[in-house]
């Protein structure tokens, strides 16, 4: 299929973590792609929050789709993934690894949690850690608590798959989901000393084609 289809345009940034999480899913996939970069700021022409973004994505945030194939433009990271499967995932290599209704609850559960919970803690730890103008000391430990709660209910889950998956049975897009968010553990100023099952699926994550191959096109090395 993938031979008669028109690349996407993926609207990224090579430092985010949620464009890379759609690379995985496009390079799972064979869906041929583009990766356009943004920079942060609002240059007109260059900025995610300029007039040329903004009419792409008025939210001013990356990742967004393009889809020359259907004429639909689609932002927010838990609808560009929605939208790839949707479309593109006939086979269901990277959904929900069974037919039952617990099997559809438990990924979206999981995929829910990473885009309300863990993501969110997650990514305000990185901004009081990094890029607060005044050092907020409460606020930093604040999420860096939330974020070691999220990794807690993480390592549970992962104990169950024995750190293969996040889902019994296979990797799936909610790994995908994942991934980018939890390699940010160190520049968030975390640890997994406590935590090996998350060690381990972070270290098979990392062997996988797909991945690799989703941070050299993000990264913009290749």
């Amino acid at each position: 299929m993938a031979a008669h289809i028109k690349p996407l345009i993926l609207h990224a940034h090579a430092t985010g973590p949620n464009p890379v999480k759609i690379a995985m899913a496009l390079e799972a996939l064979h869906i041929p792609y583009t990766a356009k970069q943004w920079e942060f700021g609002d240059d007109p022409k260059k900025g995610v929050k300029g007039a040329e973004y903004l009419k792409i994505n008025e939210n001013g945030r990356v990742p967004a789709i393009e889809d020359p194939n259907t004429g639909v433009v689609v932002w927010e990271s838990g609808a560009c993934m929605n939208y790839v499967r949707r479309v593109y995932d006939m086979g269901n290599t990277i959904g929900p690894s069974g037919d039952s209704a617990q099997d559809l609850v438990d990924f979206e559960k999981w995929e829910y949690f990473l885009l309300s919970t863990l993501g969110p803690m997650a990514g305000q730890a990185n901004w009081f850690r990094h890029f607060h103008p005044q050092k907020n000391e409460d606020a930093l430990q604040r999420y860096t608590a939330q974020t070691y709660r999220c990794y807690d209910v993480l390592e549970g889950q992962l104990k169950k798959t024995r750190g293969e998956s996040i889902l019994p049975s296979r990797i799936t897009a909610v790994d995908y989901h994942f991934e980018p968010w939890v390699r940010l553990y160190s520049f968030a100023g975390l640890s997994l000393d406590n935590y090996p099952m998350i060690r381990k699926w972070l270290g098979l994550m990392a062997t996988r084609e797909e991945v690799q191959e989703a941070y050299i096109r993000i990264q913009g090395k290749k």
